[in-house]
């Protein structure tokens, strides 16, 4: 007998039975892309700086079957491990921000890495999807008991979340975090006024970051720039979209990717563009856009509110992160350093990205509710 088959019990075979395949697919895809790129952008930045050119591929090829491994394991839980797992998860995550603050490695201006055992570890990476699915629970919580304050604890969370990610600074997570909170909020039901209130305040806290984080006001004023003004990894990323123009120029053989500091992270896009061309592109954002509206829909089908705000928040951060780097690269909006989920190097990235997709393939299972009530 199979160990997949519908007769067999087992938690594999019922994994595969009622995990979504159209999800898990793009996800793999999404995997698979991101090792092929990492050969074609990390070498020459790996030399650059002094590494083997080998270096960073090498530690891609362990950080990307690691992480795929956690999301195909989380997947498997139910829906009490998956709270639990977010609260303990945020806890935790939180507790290492707040340690940046005394032994934080300043990279860039910020201080939003830790060195734990040897690797550089950026918790505001890990907060983002546990804090999506307990804003969720607390959302839901109130909806399940009307005497629970699950709206204004939620709003407090958010406000201590905010806080302390800015406080580093990170003002693109801030920003990400700020509006994945505010899609589930208005899922739940928010007031129209209270959604203006915070648009308000929200373009307001822009400006003041504008005056205040000086490393933002340059992005800003790089962003607007033109011609020979704009910044020296913008206008090299510009160049590679223009060299790979529709079918790129084939694997390995890109030019201006060696001349991209970070062609590897936040610019891998562009690498992507100059030896694959437009057509690869246009793959990368379909998966991403099947992701995040499969998702959405599959959540949609469960009469659950905890199922959609945590299901809808997780897409909405996963898609919303792509938009900001594919953008970015392609100077539609300032640069933030983010990452491509997936497929930009970067062992926290690709870790955090994998609990929460990991998150989202168990809370969209299907029968997944009707599980956790015959548990009860």
């Amino acid at each position: 007998m199979l160990i997949v088959s519908h007769d067999n019990r087992n938690i594999l075979a019922n994994w595969w039975w009622t995990v979504d395949k159209i999800l898990l697919f793009c996800l793999s895809l999404l995997v698979i892309f991101g090792i092929l790129l990492t050969f074609s952008a990390s070498p020459a930045v790996a030399t650059r700086i002094g590494f083997d050119s080998y270096h960073f591929i090498k530690r891609h090829l362990f950080f990307a079957p690691l992480a795929y491994m956690v999301m195909i394991l989380i997947s498997m839980q139910k829906l009490k491990f998956i709270r639990r797992l977010s609260l303990l998860g945020y806890i935790i995550a939180i507790s290492l921000v707040i340690m940046t603050f005394f032994f934080g490695e300043a990279n860039k201006g910020a201080s939003r890495w830790l060195i734990i055992f040897g690797f550089s570890i950026q918790p505001s990476e890990f907060v983002k999807p546990f804090f999506i699915v307990t804003a969720a629970w607390l959302f839901d919580g109130q909806r399940q008991h009307a005497d629970f304050p699950g709206n204004l604890l939620s709003t407090a969370l958010f406000l201590f979340t905010a806080m302390l990610i800015i406080r580093q600074p990170d003002i693109g997570m801030t920003m990400v975090i700020s509006a994945v909170w505010l899609f589930q909020f208005f899922l739940n039901g928010m007031p129209l006024l209270l959604l203006c209130i915070a648009g308000i305040l929200g373009l307001g806290a822009i400006t003041a970051a504008y005056f205040v984080f000086p490393h933002f006001q340059v992005r800003i004023h790089q962003f607007l720039a033109s011609g020979g003004e704009l910044s020296y990894q913008v206008k090299k990323s510009l160049e590679a979209f223009q060299s790979g123009n529709l079918l790129g120029r084939g694997p390995g053989e890109g030019i201006v990717r060696s001349s991209i500091p970070d062609a590897h992270t936040d610019f891998i896009y562009a690498v992507a563009a100059e030896e694959y061309g437009v057509f690869l592109c246009m793959v990368i954002v379909a998966l991403y856009a099947v992701i995040v509206i499969r998702a959405m829909l599959v959540s949609c089908k469960e009469n659950n509110l905890f199922i959609i705000l945590s299901a809808s928040g997780l897409a909405a951060s996963f898609g919303l992160q792509s938009v900001i780097n594919m953008a970015s690269t392609l100077h539609l909006m300032p640069t933030k350093g983010m990452t491509l989920p997936f497929i930009s190097y970067g062992g926290s990235s690709m870790i955090a990205t994998a609990i929460g997709m990991g998150m989202l393939l168990a809370i969209t299972r299907k029968n997944v509710y009707a599980e956790e009530k015959d548990d009860i």
